[in-house]
């Protein structure tokens, strides 16, 4: 899972007209970019790395778009096994 940063999206827009139904509405009841905190989530594949670059697949966002952490997938997190541990990556040295 990754979270990014919408830096392009307005974060003073309350209420909006999503444009398909010419009816205002409030900007958490659309799903919209445009949020007052601009903190946007993605559940990715890992295809593969070249030194400190991730290869994703499943990222909706504009390139550039600052990354501002990855963790294990939820469903990762739901499967603990019988160590006590999450499953999936166990830790991530940056080198």
């Amino acid at each position: 899972e990754l979270l990014y940063w919408l830096d392009r999206a307005r974060r003073d827009l309350m209420v909006q007209n999503p444009g398909h139904s010419g009816a205002t509405r409030g900007t958490f009841s659309i799903r919209s970019p445009n949020r007052p905190n601009p903190i946007g989530t993605a559940e990715v594949t890992l295809e593969g790395r070249e030194g400190c670059t991730l290869l994703v697949r499943g990222l909706d966002c504009l390139d550039g778009t600052p990354l501002l952490d990855v963790k294990p997938a939820r469903r990762q997190l739901a499967e603990i096994d019988e160590t006590g541990t999450a499953g999936g990556p166990r830790h991530c040295v940056k080198g």
